[in-house]
């Protein structure tokens, strides 16, 4: 029997075992909403932290998921990171010190972790306000932009951009959804307003906003004064040659000055250092591969440039790597430190240190398709054994197109059927049609079940941690298709079923018992009457691997 409480509250690493990708979002979310403090999942790479980010919400509507990629930028580059990337990491950086309403979790890579960032004073020295009724010269502010990491533009497109025309000066803060349009009187800030960038048009008004750095290499006065006489002690007098030193004495910003940020600051933290002691960190079983490969490509790019290094100016003089990047002894003591757990596709027998959530990968269909089999068929068949097996089948679908569509062609194949759910909560309450005696070959392929609704917004509440209905075993397929959806709109039924649209929905099925009975503890919940997930077309079904 699985022990949660056992996870939320261990002082040593434990090993998650039986977490398949799919199964990972469903996972943070309920951690985030038990633990006294944050939930914290240390991904691989982007990609698999923007998954779980992207899921994660649909199967918990109230939690606040805030992201902190990595530059994405090679180490020692001759370009910066995106003014994108800089104005999310700060902007969830100033987050985690504001006080919390609602269940958060924080999703971040190997690369963030093991890079250093500002200080969590830094931050809060740096956040400013403003409002309509505010006086701020307009000269002045483009000024304050320009040193806090801003690049002016003629039209303001996208984070990190601002614009200035006369009495309106355009801007997309770091953090912000929108980007806002300051309307002046004279010095003084008449109002602020919400607009476009795609169209230009406003789309609403706001009180007064924060305004976040967009890059965390600051030029204000006493970071220029602090980098040219760290600059001159590192490299000597004769490096005040170099376009890099000219460019940031004039306070000019030129592509690839983040590289040098610790010559910016007093000193730099980890984002370990942004964290409270009771938040709850996990990392992927990917992490370590991913962790030597960053170590090693960092290394590699440092020697190098240490190789190619002269005394010519523009030569580019690398920093040491551990004054930005950890080392794999210092990532090693950051694990020891703190109980980071590790989450694993793979089953491991239960133990002091191994929690097993028995939970098993997606069911695909490759077989059928490769002996050019009807598919649909084959689907209906794995449906009926599974509610035999007193399971719900969940199936997800792009959009509610693809689910109709979805659902027509199960008909036609003896899926008779199905009921609706507009989200994640509704299709774990959806009513049970009764269901056959066992071993009756039409009910396997004609019974009865619930059937499809859009899931994208899933609005109603979750239940609460530690109680809850019988749930799924989330195969990759749904995480697959659920990472496609940025939108709660339900989009037009595709006209192909290869080119479904990209918001998620559900179909479920099921012939067991009513599954509006008492809750089962969370304990036990993953592995107990759980559902099976599949995507649409081509079709997949999944369910748990041990009962």
């Amino acid at each position: 029997m699985t022990d949660l409480p056992r996870i939320l509250s261990a002082d040593r690493p434990i090993t998650l075992a039986g977490a398949p990708t799919g199964f990972l979002p469903w996972l943070a979310a309920d951690l985030a909403r038990a633990s006294r403090g944050r939930a914290v999942y240390i991904a691989p790479d982007e990609a698999a932290m923007r998954h779980v980010a992207d899921a994660a919400g649909f199967f918990a509507p109230e939690l606040e998921t805030l992201s902190f990629p990595a530059w994405d930028c090679l180490p020692y580059d001759r370009s910066s990171p995106s003014l994108r990337s800089t104005s999310e990491r700060l902007a969830t950086l100033h987050a985690l010190q504001s006080k919390r309403d609602k269940p958060q979790l924080l999703v971040t890579t190997i690369n963030a972790v093991t890079q250093r960032t500002l200080t969590a004073f830094r931050i809060r020295q740096l956040v400013g306000r403003l409002a309509p009724g505010e006086r701020i010269d307009r000269d002045r502010l483009a000024a304050l932009l320009q040193a806090n990491g801003y690049v002016r533009t003629d039209t303001v497109a996208d984070a990190g951009e601002y614009a200035v025309r006369g009495g309106l000066v355009d801007l997309f803060p770091a953090g912000e959804g929108q980007a806002l349009r300051l309307d002046f009187f004279g010095d003084e800030i008449e109002s602020v307003r919400r607009f476009d960038p795609a169209t230009q048009r406003t789309t609403g008004s706001v009180e007064g906003f924060t305004l976040l750095p967009a890059s965390e290499t600051l030029l204000d006065e006493s970071s220029v004064k602090r980098f040219r006489s760290r600059y001159r002690e590192l490299f000597g007098a004769t490096a005040t040659g170099d376009p890099l030193y000219q460019a940031v004495s004039e306070g000019r910003r030129l592509s690839g000055l983040d590289h040098w940020l610790p010559l910016f600051e007093e000193r730099l933290a980890t984002l370990f250092d942004h964290l409270g002691a009771d938040d709850l960190v996990f990392r992927d079983a990917g992490t370590a591969g991913a962790a030597d490969a960053r170590f090693e490509a960092v290394a590699d790019y440092y020697q190098n440039r240490t190789r190619a290094l002269s005394a010519d100016p523009g030569s580019y003089r690398p920093l040491e790597p551990t004054t930005l990047y950890f080392t794999r002894e210092e990532w090693d003591g950051k694990i020891a430190d703190r109980p980071i757990h590790l989450v694993t596709p793979f089953h491991e027998p239960q133990s002091a240190t191994v929690v097993d959530f028995e939970v098993g990968n997606a069911r695909d269909f490759a077989p059928e398709r490769m002996q050019n089999a009807n598919v649909y068929e084959a689907v209906v068949a794995h449906v009926g054994e599974l509610r035999r097996a007193g399971k719900k089948v969940v199936l997800a679908s792009y959009s509610a197109g693809s689910r109709d569509r979805l659902k027509g062609l199960l008909a036609d194949h003896g899926l008779k059927i199905v009921a609706e759910a507009e989200s994640w909560q509704e299709a774990l309450g959806a009513s049970n049609p009764p269901r056959a005696p066992l071993g009756e070959e039409d009910h396997a392929k004609h019974g009865g079940g619930v059937a499809a609704k859009t899931a994208a917004n899933a609005a109603a509440p979750p239940p609460p941690f530690g109680r809850s209905p019988p749930r799924a075993s989330l195969g990759e397929e749904l995480e697959s298709r659920l990472r496609c959806s940025r939108s709660i709109t339900a989009s037009p039924p595709a006209t192909s079923p290869s080119l479904p649209s990209r918001t998620c929905s559900a179909i479920v099925s099921s012939a067991a018992a009513s599954a509006r009975r008492a809750p089962t503890p969370l304990s036990t919940s993953w592995r107990r009457s759980a559902p099976a997930i599949s995507s649409s077309i081509p079709i997949t079904a999944s369910a748990a691997s041990r009962g």
